[in-house]
């Protein structure tokens, strides 16, 4: 038997043992996100370790490394058996670990979902909390929900470093330094290459970085009537000063009111990539239990997409239900005649690209128009000032993501050091936030990516930067000549991004895929003009 029919008999197998399981499991962690449930949780985790742990078998691993990769003519082939290879490397550890890490992540999982800020003796949800640090002029209210929200680091932080150093253990026992590299390396990053990226784009935003956040402190100063030393954290517009703070415009009245829901499909369906199907299956409001943020999950890999969300009438809640229905389309326009394992986008940054790009219209204003009835007249009035948001929104965003992958990494390479010190560094040095005085608490450790996201965040800048490669090439080659607000009202963009982006899913790696349908590799400068007047 040759090892293209090896391989193929291997798949089939494996297909039948992980695809029901993968369902099973989905459909118990979307209870879970639901409802809170302890009951779903554990259900999830033990299905999530049954399938940890056939990735974990040492024979199987053995012979996919048996396969020689140019006796595979068939590309299909090929490419699942890199893939597979990939994903039984990082799984190679002992069954005990395995419960280990499931069980610990479960825990850490449900005080994420469960957990409450508690201000003034009043319960707040993250709405509560990121509704005060927009709006409030009330110094202490901001403080005490500043800090009510930071709470949560305390109840988590022993169990979120118990996860990293069991993941560096793993790493470690595969020859890798960390579990950082390991996650890099074995999702077709490179470390180097990514942050040298990083370090470019650092250096390029720090001078607009620097005056915009220099105007910014002026005009928090002046608000609060406190000098601009005095400034801290709960004086910025969210917990963790990852999004822009509401310009004079107030994009939020645009939205008061509005059903977001109706918005959201007028928009995808005019752009060829109706959601129905989505929507009947999604849950969009706020209630008791339930998971508090907002993120897209394919069930089955064969059309059951569903969003969570917990949505206000706001601008922030327009962005993200166009970012999240950005990830449901890639995954319900897959390719279903594809391969199982290869249906869904090319890399999470692929996704995070389209629901990036999508995401960035509810600030545009031909959108603003033709979706939230802004006039013709008031649209002129607020195109320029709408574009500048956007442009505001990524510049803080750069500097948000560049603090969490500069720490996370560092907190891998050595999860002893003093990390609460080294939380308050990356913030004052990419985004200028001055630490609070006299704190040392787990901060850090509020921020759920850390625990159960782990080596996440670099998708998001590096999925923005391909959103901004696919947003230059539909502007410039797929609309050119058309409508002025094609961009938002067009078929093609929908039908281009499902011949280019979603229908060929993972048989490609991410910027083979990227050069594919833009013909060029990830290139950073077209993101870099975005951000510059």
């Amino acid at each position: 038997m040759t090892d293209e029919m090896r391989m193929r008999e291997f798949i089939a197998l494996h297909e039948a043992r992980v695809k029901p399981l993968g369902i099973e499991s989905s459909l118990a962690w979307w209870e879970n996100a639901l409802t809170g449930s302890d009951e779903a949780a554990e259900r999830a985790a033990a299905i999530s370790a049954r399938i940890w742990k056939i990735y974990a078998n040492p024979d199987e691993f053995a012979f996919l490394k048996s396969i020689d990769p140019s006796a595979l003519t068939d590309p299909l082939i090929a490419r699942q058996h890199d893939m597979l290879l990939r994903g039984y490397t990082g799984e190679q550890m002992p069954p005990e670990t395995i419960d280990k890490l499931v069980a610990l992540d479960k825990e850490v999982g449900q005080s994420y979902n469960n957990f409450r800020a508690e201000v003034n003796g009043q319960t707040m949800t993250e709405n509560d909390v990121r509704k005060i640090l927009r709006e409030s002029d009330d110094l202490a209210l901001r403080e005490a929900a500043w800090k009510g929200s930071k709470a949560l680091g305390g109840v988590v932080a022993s169990r979120v470093l118990e996860l990293v150093n069991t993941r560096n253990e793993v790493a470690r026992s595969l020859g890798y330094r960390d579990h950082y590299i390991m996650s890099m390396e074995l999702s077709e990053l490179n470390e180097e290459r990514v942050f040298d990226i990083f370090d470019v784009l650092a250096k390029q935003t720090d001078p607009m970085w620097r005056e915009w956040k220099a105007g910014f402190d002026k005009r928090q100063s002046e608000r609060f009537g406190i000098a601009v030393e005095e400034l801290r954290p709960w004086h910025c517009p969210d917990q963790f000063f990852q999004v822009a703070p509401p310009s004079d415009l107030d994009l939020d009245t645009y939205f008061a009111n509005k059903n977001l829901e109706e918005l959201t499909t007028r928009f995808y369906t005019a752009i060829g990539l109706p959601i129905d199907d989505v929507l009947k299956r999604s849950d969009l409001y706020e209630k008791p239990g339930k998971n508090q943020h907002a993120f897209c999950t394919d069930i089955d890999h064969e059309g059951d997409v569903r969003v969570l969300c917990n949505v206000r009438s706001t601008e922030n809640w327009m962005c993200t239900m166009l970012h999240e229905f950005g990830h449901a389309v890639y995954d319900l326009y897959a390719d279903y005649q594809l391969p199982h394992f290869l249906r869904g986008p090319a890399h999470t940054l692929s996704t995070e690209a389209i629901a990036e790009l999508m995401g960035r219209f509810s600030k545009d204003g031909d959108w603003l128009r033709t979706y939230a009835g802004v006039s013709a007249e008031e649209v002129a009035r607020v195109a320029e000032i709408s574009a500048e948001e956007n442009r505001v929104q990524l510049l803080v965003m750069t500097r948000w993501v560049l603090v969490m992958c500069h720490f996370e990494r560092e907190m891998y390479r050595d999860p002893s050091q003093d990390l609460n010190s080294l939380w308050w560094d990356m913030v004052e040095k990419y985004q200028g936030v001055h630490r609070p005085d006299n704190r040392n608490e787990p901060d850090w450790a509020s921020k759920l990516h850390l625990a159960l996201a782990p080596v996440y965040y670099q998708n998001y800048l590096l999925g923005e930067m391909f959103a901004s490669q696919l947003l230059r090439y539909l502007r410039t080659k797929v609309v050119n000549g058309d409508a002025p607000d094609a961009l938002v009202t067009s078929p093609k963009v929908g039908q281009w991004l499902r011949e280019k982006i979603f229908e060929p899913g993972s048989t490609r790696s991410w910027e083979d895929g990227l050069a594919f349908a833009t013909g060029e590799r990830l290139n950073p400068a077209y993101f870099a003009e975005q951000l510059r007047r």
